[in-house]
């Protein structure tokens, strides 16, 4: 445990809420494995006191923060700065003290890249399905574009919302990669080879953990690897349902993982090595009990 002192650095999380967090456990296990003198902790900031927030940790001279549900992409305004792939995401999610102010960050899609690295899911060349339209899926939607992927089809009950996603991204890319498809259109799918599929809804998510968007098992058959962004429960009902039809299925722990070393590099300047990362893991799953 670092002693707190006088050069003691402090971060912190603010969202609401933020009371059942991980972050706490990946920040403070990485300062003690690296000898930093740094704290973290969560800040709860009600709805009305964001800008108040920003401009607070700025006064009291916080190294950075993190930010959570709901105000990714509220936050941004309070900035001084911003980081491309967070502009071009639109949510924040890693605040780095820079003069006179913070420099917006998102490391949650460059967090799921190392993930998807660490559990050897290839995204070059791949077809890839994208459950959802909101936030979270038109981030995932980016980030497959940027790693190459093949084919990007966003599955969603509003179909006009996966459309905008879609011409997102073919805008950006100058390709037409990115499609849309209404939920209940999923038999039309077909690639031999199969899907790399991710979940980006809150769908599943404790407590209504027998939730899933598609019952189907014929969808789950055409599917190669099967990625939930939801980490509690461990196993979602998505993931189940992958494995039953002989998938591959990965839960988003490790996207948490790595979105906090990616902030904590950011606020410290140190690259954590690999071995550190699994031993913040380790203390992850010892926290959730597992």
């Amino acid at each position: 445990m670092t002693e707190i002192n006088g050069y003691t650095r402090t971060c912190g999380l603010i969202g609401n809420p933020v009371e059942h967090t991980l972050s706490p456990v990946i920040h403070n296990t990485l300062a003690e494995l690296t000898g930093e003198n740094l704290v973290y902790v969560p800040l709860h900031v009600a709805n009305s006191y964001l800008e108040d927030a920003v401009k607070g940790a700025l006064a009291l001279n916080l190294l950075g923060m993190n930010v959570t549900v709901p105000y990714k992409s509220d936050v941004i305004p309070y900035l001084k700065d911003i980081d491309p792939l967070a502009a071009q995401i639109g949510a924040v999610n890693t605040l780095v003290s820079v003069e006179g102010g913070y420099k917006g960050y998102n490391t949650d899609m460059p967090g799921l890249y190392r993930a998807m690295c660490a559990d050897g899911v290839e995204i070059a060349g791949q077809k890839v399905l994208i459950l959802g339209a909101g936030g979270v899926a038109r981030a995932v939607a980016m980030l497959m574009a940027q790693k190459n992927a093949a084919q990007i089809i966003l599955l969603n009950r509003t179909v006009e919302r996966a459309r905008k996603i879609a011409d997102e991204v073919n805008a950006i890319t100058g390709k037409r990669i990115a499609e849309a498809m209404a939920l209940d259109e999923y038999g039309k799918l077909d690639a031999k080879e199969g899907y790399l599929a991710i979940q980006a809804t809150s769908v599943g998510m404790h407590p209504d953990v027998d939730a899933v968007v598609i019952e189907d098992a014929a969808f789950y058959q055409k599917v190669h690897t099967g990625y939930d962004l939801i980490f509690n429960p461990w196993e979602t009902r998505f993931m189940k349902l992958v494995r039953a039809q002989g998938g591959k299925a990965n839960n988003g722990s490790k996207m948490l993982l790595y979105q906090g070393v990616i902030a904590y590099e950011l606020w410290t300047g140190r690259k954590i090595e690999e071995a550190y990362a699994k031993q913040v893991y380790q203390k992850m799953c010892q926290a959730m009990g597992l």
